[in-house]
């Protein structure tokens, strides 16, 4: 890994709290992704299961979590699986965890090889009453890939087909959405390194220069600064390409006169940042330009006061949906009249603002999160209004990632340029 060590107590502590929701004498499983292929002899780059890493630290594939609390043998109450590594893996593949390593890292005492997971499994599945499995529940996800966890469910119940089975994943979206201090230091680090990145870009950008070498300015940045990478595929998208809410092409190149819409951010020990900007090309916003950027600002202050212990996500979104309806109107886009007749159920602004306001934000980049929950404190969600005018080429969003703590909310990307005067200004300094 390229991140520095992450302390061990975030782990241990989670493995606590998840443990407390188990029903009474119940194992639960976990393991980490699958390796998937990506040609005929090589797999895509690796990338660990959320609520795997979220339990046990641990960043290696072809491993696997059991937590059994009440297991009659004090043995297997935690118990880590580990790929064993070989002298024939060292030369191939690189350094894997060492026993002691994988304690060091996870703060779990019991580390076997995962060839001996199958006996030990065996050995207490039947004292069990209860198996918690743990699928992605994520309602962003649209299930497609019989991943491993789906596979060993259906392996677990062939061979164990009378046990009661369980659902982890709601114990994890009601816990992984409250973070702890050591989450936050690492999302707030996510967030410096996309600060030195945008910082690095805006002295950068230029007429003439492509999407993708501001890209490639933007990844060199992350990994200087042992980024595990891109959050997400990063957006860099010039004039018109900004009306394209997901556009990662990014191979045009960046006109004189145009608006650039980055929307990127860091990785960093797996956990995400995510930041829009929107930039001139060449420095200067035009009188358009800055109207409909002020526009976007002044609805991004609105809505980042109002996110906030005890607001309804649907609420919220209803109220900022309202601001943004009345810049629209001053900016000659809708018309007053026309916006009081409207059918409520599809209001007129959804043409220049499509998208939702805010989403929850941790080891994924949309967390995992319930929808119709209350903000709680220890929440961590962006805050990202935009405004898209196909007719002008002109798209601009910006967004931040606000932590909402028992005073209110804090801007965990507070230092990062978004005052149109200031990026003019760095922009031009060189």
């Amino acid at each position: 890994m390229k991140y520095l060590p992450v302390d061990e107590q975030l782990f241990t502590i989670n493995r606590k709290n998840f443990v407390q929701r188990l029903k009474s004498n119940s194992i639960a499983i976990f393991h980490s992704n699958d390796e998937y292929p990506r040609n005929g002899d090589q797999t895509f780059i690796f990338k660990q299961n959320p609520d795997f890493f979220y339990l046990t630290g641990i960043d290696q594939e072809q491993s696997v979590l059991i937590l059994y609390p009440d297991c009659p043998n004090p043995l297997y109450r935690e118990v880590l699986f580990l790929r064993q590594t070989s002298e024939h893996i060292a030369v191939w593949e690189g350094h894997k965890y060492t026993k002691e390593e994988a304690r060091k890292a996870s703060g779990i005492k019991q580390i076997f090889w995962l060839h001996e997971y199958d006996t030990i499994l065996h050995t207490i599945i039947n004292y069990a009453d209860n198996i918690y499995i743990n699928t992605n529940e994520n309602d962003r996800y649209a299930h497609s890939v019989p991943y491993r966890d789906l596979r060993m469910l259906k392996d677990l119940k062939e061979r164990y087909p009378l046990h009661h089975y369980e659902r982890a994943a709601p114990l994890l979206r009601d816990l992984r959405v409250v973070k702890s201090e050591i989450e936050i230091a690492l999302t707030q680090k996510a967030c410096d390194i996309t600060r030195d990145a945008f910082i690095r870009t805006l002295k950068f950008v230029k007429p003439g220069v492509t999407e993708y070498e501001i890209e490639a300015e933007i990844t060199h940045e992350f990994l200087r600064q042992r980024a595990t990478g891109h959050a997400y595929s990063p957006i860099i998208a010039s004039g018109k390409n900004a009306n394209v809410l997901h556009y990662i092409d990014n191979n045009q190149f960046c006109n004189d006169g145009d608006v650039v819409l980055f929307d990127w951010a860091a990785e960093y020990a797996n956990y995400n940042a995510d930041m829009s900007r929107s930039i001139p090309v060449n420095g200067r916003f035009t009188k358009r330009q800055r109207d409909v950027y002020d526009a976007v600002l002044r609805v991004f202050r609105a809505a980042s006061k109002m996110i906030v212990a005890g607001a309804i996500l649907t609420e919220y979104q209803d109220e900022v949906g309202r601001i943004i309806e009345s810049e629209l109107i001053g900016l000659g886009l809708l018309k007053k009249h026309e916006v009081e007749k409207q059918d409520p159920k599809m209001p007129l602004y959804k043409k220049y603002f499509m998208h939702g306001t805010s989403h929850h934000l941790g080891l994924d980049v949309h967390d995992f999160a319930s929808r119709y929950k209350a903000f709680e404190v220890g929440n961590i969600l962006t805050c990202e209004p935009g405004i898209y005018i196909p007719e002008e080429g002109l798209g601009i969003r910006l967004e931040n990632d606000i932590l909402i703590t028992a005073d209110g909310n804090r801007d965990l990307m507070a230092h990062i340029p978004i005052e149109a005067e200031e990026i003019e200004e760095l922009m031009n300094s060189k």
